[in-house]
């Protein structure tokens, strides 16, 4: 229930439980879900094709924050997420660094995102390897020969769009949109729709993120717990609309689906 929406009121009044035990049960399953996740998910594994990368606002009662997002389009593979106060670099940079853990070396990399600035420095700091020559001294650092960065800036004017313009930030043009044809079945254009849609089923599934809520998370602590909560079990719980199973399997990261208390139990090793 917590990971499909149920707000913890609504928990404490239909099963009669204790709120800091609920609490405490989504804080425990959360952090539980970011070790599963960080065992599972970003070890390498992924041919990430497209990655869609935004940011969400919303309210805690510390006050307000960012979390930042990112996912694979090919398998609807939620990747990892982050959360500051400031929409800054430092809130794009874990997301970015996780994203690089979860890919395979070597494969092409087109990263679809808005116009935040911080994006463009950050995929270029995290993607790059030493380039080594035998020669004495610290060797240069390369950016990934096939990564392809395109921002999708969209002008509004009130709540109305009036434009959308894609540019390159870094590649080729012609290599994204190969990339983007291979990795996508519809929207034909390189966009950033697909994690709009993921962050879109995130503020439905998680009370502290809808919009005007009367239930704000109450820190960053237990807002991060809900988030890879919610984003595990999507992963590997939920079978996709568009998919034939959940978005982990079609990353071939598991060949069933798993149920919620299978991804309880999974023995994280130690670290």
């Amino acid at each position: 229930m917590l990971a499909y929406g149920c707000p913890i009121p609504a928990i404490v009044a239909t099963f009669a439980l204790d709120e800091r035990t609920i609490a405490d049960w989504q804080l425990n399953a959360g952090q539980h879900a970011k070790r599963v996740h960080q065992q599972v998910v970003c070890q390498g594994q992924v041919d990430v094709g497209q990655v869609q990368a935004d940011e969400l606002y919303t309210k805690t009662q510390a006050g307000p924050v960012w979390i930042a997002t990112a996912m694979t389009v090919f398998s609807r593979l939620w990747l990892w997420g982050t959360i500051s106060w400031e929409r800054d670099a430092a809130l794009v940079e874990p997301v970015i660094a996780q994203v690089r853990a979860a890919a395979q070396i070597g494969k092409p990399i087109l990263f679809a995102v808005d116009g935040f600035k911080a994006y463009v420095g950050c995929i270029l700091k995290v993607f790059r390897d030493p380039q080594r020559s035998g020669k004495r001294g610290r060797p240069p650092l390369k950016v990934w020969d096939d990564l392809h960065i395109v921002q999708v800036v969209k002008q509004r004017v009130g709540r109305r769009l009036k434009s959308i313009t894609r540019r390159v930030a870094h590649g080729s043009l012609e290599q994204a949109e190969t990339i983007m044809q291979a990795t996508q079945v519809e929207l034909g254009r390189i966009n950033t729709a697909y994690i709009e849609r993921l962050n879109a089923t995130l503020r439905t599934w998680m009370p502290a993120l809808v919009r005007r809520t009367r239930t704000p998370s109450g820190d960053r602590e237990r807002l991060e717990a809900a988030l890879f909560w919610t984003g595990c079990v999507y992963n590997f719980c939920h079978e996709h609309a568009t998919l034939a199973g959940t978005p982990a399997m079609a990353a071939d990261l598991t060949d069933h689906e798993w149920s919620i208390d299978e991804l309880i139990r999974f023995r994280c090793q130690r670290e």
